[in-house]
């Protein structure tokens, strides 16, 4: 994903490193998926959906969260069908994925994911609201003008109140600071989720791309404030290993969760471009990764030589590169998109192995090189 870095996440439909206008507000959840879902009958979920997920505890909280979580940062814009939305969010559910990831700048166009998720959600799993953590996030440019980024008071909440009319929500259940602001006190950012949470617009407080010191001064001001931090979004993988500097350490002490996003690295982390950049695959075609990093000789050697510790466990490399995120306890969730059920599907079936021994902990070791993602 070229070289972003904690405080550069490029995630979502909009240009977002700068400050920049997003794009028009979104037209209210539902409308669209109205329009083009009303052929389908409610959604009845799976009366099994939670004999096979494993939960784990977030933080020193009384939240749990499902071993794998649904991110949508991809795959839920405009670009991809309703019917194929849909079929993926639904299968989610009825796999024991009680959390959707979403941010304000999700899509593309920014807004549009919230929007889509709204329609689904109202149509199909509206009964089931009290069995399902919904959360979003707001830090990167969304609209014109000096009050539409970062990190004040006034972005923050006026954000989630855009967010919460595009998914048809009265709350989430998880609201985030998306990345850290140079320009903003502190002080302001937290105390701004702190009155939301306050206000009962989100149940908890979070923060994502703060790197170690960042993350300890906001846990710190959050308790003095009375809304402790529940859980920090950082970018983890064996081939993106920045939270193992400090930040790890810090949520571990201070009893704070973790859900990581990009465990796969884009999908690097998969064998889907050791043979080859199959026609039409997401690298093709993405803003966050080229072809050339996937034909990179350092990169293939170290991808091979992990799909072959993988296939000697019986499982993919995804799979592995998951439960890898999930070998510390400090990790609670690894946060995955999916362009299909049959993706999630492989991707949830991870929890199912054996956890990674010591032998295999350490023979993966001298391939999961931190960088590799960006050769």
């Amino acid at each position: 994903m070229g070289t972003t870095r904690s405080g550069d996440d490029t995630r979502g439909g909009a240009r977002r490193g700068a400050r920049g206008w997003a794009g028009p507000p979104a037209e209210p959840a539902g409308r669209r998926y109205a329009h083009s879902m009303s052929i389908h009958t409610p959604h009845t979920a799976a009366e099994d959906r939670y004999e096979s997920m494993t939960y784990r505890r977030c933080g020193r909280s009384g939240i749990k969260l499902p071993g794998v979580s649904l991110g949508l940062w991809q795959n839920f814009g405009d670009a991809t069908s309703l019917e194929r939305q849909r079929d993926i969010i639904l299968a989610a559910f009825d796999m024991g994925i009680t959390h959707y990831d979403l941010a304000n700048n999700y899509g593309p166009p920014a807004g549009s994911a919230e929007r889509n998720f709204g329609g689904i959600f109202a149509r199909d799993l509206k009964p089931y609201r009290d069995e399902i953590l919904i959360s979003s996030k707001a830090g990167y440019g969304m609209w014109p003008g000096p009050y539409g980024d970062f990190g004040s008071r006034k972005y923050l909440i006026s954000s989630l109140d855009q967010s919460l009319s595009r998914m048809g929500l009265e709350y989430v259940d998880i609201f985030y600071h998306h990345r850290m602001d140079p320009d903003t006190p502190l002080e302001e950012t937290m105390g701004a989720l702190d009155q939301i949470v306050r206000s009962g617009k989100a149940l908890y407080a979070g923060v994502s791309n703060y790197d170690a010191a960042t993350t300890e001064e906001a846990i710190r001001i959050l308790r003095g404030l009375g809304t402790p931090m529940l859980i920090h979004q950082p970018r983890y993988s064996m081939f993106d290993r920045r939270p193992e500097e400090g930040l790890l350490d810090v949520i571990g002490a201070e009893g704070v969760g973790s859900i990581v996003f990009s465990p796969l690295a884009q999908g690097l982390l998969t064998n889907r471009y050791l043979k080859g950049i199959p026609a039409g695959s997401r690298i093709t075609h993405s803003q966050f990764l080229g072809e050339a990093q996937a034909q990179n000789t350092v990169y293939l050697e170290r991808a091979s030589a992990l799909n072959d510790i993988a296939g000697a466990r019986g499982q993919s490399l995804a799979q592995m590169a998951i439960q890898w995120v999930l070998r510390d306890d400090r990790v609670t969730s690894a946060l995955v998109g999916a362009s299909s059920v049959e993706q999630l599907r492989d991707n949830v079936a991870a929890l199912s192995f054996d956890p990674l021994s010591a032998d295999e902990i350490a023979a993966i070791e001298p391939h999961a090189v931190h960088g590799t993602e960006w050769l």
